[in-house]
């Protein structure tokens, strides 16, 4: 293909955003007919909905029996802001950002929760280097950087034996990446990633540590309801058995058990894993055969698999910033990229969503349309 050409193959869904995210391919609203709408999530039928969806979660991802699983409110944001608000200020704090949402959490702690927290930050495209952390302390961090591109390699970083608590904010990884459940005792996500779920709820797991704080600590400052996980001292059960807090989109979790289905046809967590590495490899197969991009994320062995940023990297462009969004309208105008530019808070590129959902043939036919859209503006300054 020379620089000007247009190339000969489209996505056959140019839907690439890192939030909501694609909906399972051959999705259509039919998929919702059995949702119960009209009545009460306290009813059998909707009780029954959503204990199935905690434990297609804990069957598909392989969460440990002895860990609770719960749908709650404000989707990941809401998951992690609970989890913080009621177990944090026990002990000091490790909180660790990579990204805009880690930085998030550490306003949070700062400013809001006032603790006695360490921070540690990486710039967009590197990492905190985790086996330096005090694990006696409680540790907050994100396991896959949904604006930077950067995802923690592994948990080996993280000791089995340790003082503290764990919180690990999921979300863009969950689905997508192997999770190792021993080293995590608070774990969040939104089914809007992933599995391309639609938002307003989010799923806490709790190990048996991160119940025992729960049972055992209570907070200096008040709590409102929507975030309250125990009563009397001891832990609100039924909120891990589908008794939401709050009411659930009956709607939302039936399109999430549809998605879980669809997880379990294409070979559970490990092809849903196989799925998200291939989508990535199309993308970081075309960046190293073109000198002019880059993968925002300096080590291969951090690069997420899931929310896939780059840069540009050519001398001739004047002003990055414009440059990149340019890039992205031109494919968007083109109806092969729907919402790829980089996060706001991030540096000027782009954001590639390779999750489960996504088909490796679109990635693929994609990329030479950025191609195509790098040579026009470079041409267009």
């Amino acid at each position: 293909m020379t620089d000007t050409s247009i190339p000969a193959t489209r996505p056959a869904n140019a839907r690439f955003s890192s939030g909501p995210c694609a909906k399972i391919p051959g999705f259509t609203l039919n998929h919702l007919s059995d949702a119960a709408l009209g009545r009460s999530h306290r009813a059998a039928v909707g009780k029954a909905k959503l204990l199935a969806a905690i434990e297609g979660t804990r069957e598909i991802l392989g969460i440990p029996a002895d860990y609770r699983i719960g749908i709650v409110p404000a989707s990941d944001t809401g998951a992690y802001e609970m989890a913080m608000w009621t177990m944090l200020g026990a002990r000091p704090v490790e909180m660790v950002a990579w990204e805009s949402f880690g930085a998030g959490w550490v306003t949070d702690a700062i400013k809001q929760l006032k603790l006695d927290a360490r921070v540690h930050e990486a710039p967009y495209g590197q990492i905190v280097d985790m086996a330096a952390l005090d694990y006696d302390r409680d540790v907050c961090f994100t396991w896959n950087g949904t604006t930077s591109g950067v995802r923690m390699p592994d948990g080996d970083a993280i000791p089995a034996e340790r003082g503290g608590l764990t919180l690990c904010d999921a979300t863009s990884a969950a689905f997508a990446m192997d999770l190792p459940w021993d080293k995590l005792d608070v774990t969040t996500f939104s089914w809007q990633k992933v599995l391309g779920g639609e938002g307003a709820h989010g799923i806490l797991i709790l190990s048996p540590r991160a119940v025992e704080r729960l049972e055992s600590y209570t907070p200096a400052w008040p709590l409102p309801k929507i975030f309250r996980l125990t009563k009397g001292g001891k832990l609100i059960e039924g909120i891990f058995k589908g008794e939401t807090i709050n009411t659930p989109s009956m709607m939302a979790v039936e399109d999430y058990l549809v998605a879980l289905d669809w997880a379990r046809s294409v070979g559970g967590l490990k092809g849903l894993i196989a799925r998200a590495d291939a989508n990535a490899q199309a993308v970081h197969d075309f960046v190293a055969a073109n000198d002019w991009i880059a993968n925002l994320a300096e080590d291969p062995a951090t690069a997420s698999t899931t929310s896939v940023c780059l840069k540009f990297t050519d001398t001739r462009i004047k002003d990055g910033a414009a440059f990149a969004k340019a890039v992205a309208k031109r494919l968007e105008k083109e109806g092969v990229a729907l919402d790829i530019g980089a996060y706001r808070d991030a540096p000027a590129g782009l954001r590639i969503w390779c999750g489960s959902t996504v088909e490796t043939s679109d990635v693929a036919a994609l990329m030479p349309w950025v191609a195509h859209a790098f040579h026009a503006e470079i041409a267009a300054q």
